[in-house]
């Protein structure tokens, strides 16, 4: 390698220090905003509910919430400007993993990520949601139903895992799971043949139409529409096994009364 002359070494040793500590600096203001969000918009107390680079294993998380001595969820920040991509969401969800956490925020203070974490046979991540909050209306009933989720308030009512059992049922994937199912299937067979009478359609071919001309591809062949094909399954096997047998007809001929004797 070429020497490195002096008056470059010189620069380095002066400027490095320099714009380390102002990096450092702008890097705490960011956290620092959102810690000031994190109390004043969500409600949380800064001094006891909002630790600052929770030690986990070794390695540090920016901050963490917490409530009657537990972990409600990891908060990873970036600099604000900064996109967000997968490996900054890698790394909190790595922290995540290993303490048995639910859930994780991803945030430059503008752009807020808020994301799944199960671990079962692996790490499973899914986004629950993704605001702007520089276009946020503090005026409307729907945004601020989003960010209760994250408040105090909304977290000791356990909002967010009520919010995601809802939004794993109701989706575009169960509901093209559903679409696909025998007693879907066959009930749109019954309402064709009624609007027009005598029509002759297969079950058959109605299936092949909605998984082939009416449902997008990239849902069909999606995992996220195989699971739920899975627990429908599962469900719908569950129901028929529940349901009671019909009743056999106890009375003998004798118990019978003719029409006549009344």
């Amino acid at each position: 390698m070429a020497a490195i002359p002096a008056i470059v070494s010189s620069r380095f040793s002066a400027a490095i220090p320099k714009f380390r500590k102002i990096l450092e600096q702008a890097r705490e203001r960011d956290v620092t905003i959102i810690t000031d969000i994190l109390e004043e918009v969500f409600g949380f107390d800064k001094y006891n509910e909002i630790t600052r680079e929770y030690a986990i294993q070794g390695t540090y998380c920016d901050l963490a919430i917490k409530t009657n001595k537990k972990i409600e969820y990891l908060i990873e920040v970036k600099a604000i400007g900064i996109d967000l991509k997968e490996p900054h969401l890698r790394q909190a969800i790595n922290y995540a993993a290993r303490e048995g956490i639910k859930w994780v925020v991803l945030t430059n203070g503008i752009i807020w990520q808020v994301h799944r974490v199960t671990l079962e046979d692996r790490v499973v991540t899914s986004k629950l949601l993704e605001f702007d909050f520089t276009n946020l209306n503090h005026r409307k009933k729907e945004d601020q139903e989003m960010l209760l989720l994250l408040c105090k308030r909304g977290i000791s009512k356990d909002l967010i895992d009520e919010f995601y059992e809802y939004r794993q049922s109701v989706n575009r994937y169960s509901i093209a799971a559903l679409l696909q199912t025998e007693p879907v299937v066959t009930a749109i067979r019954r309402e064709l043949r009624r609007i027009k009478n005598g029509v002759k359609v297969t079950t058959e071919e109605i299936q092949s139409l909605i998984t082939h001309e009416i449902l997008k591809r990239d849902v069909v062949e999606s995992d996220a529409v195989k699971e739920a094909n899975k627990v429908i399954k599962k469900v719908i096997k569950k129901n028929s096994k529940a349901k009671p047998a019909p009743p056999k007809n106890t009375e003998s001929k004798s118990d019978i009364i003719p029409l006549d004797d009344y």
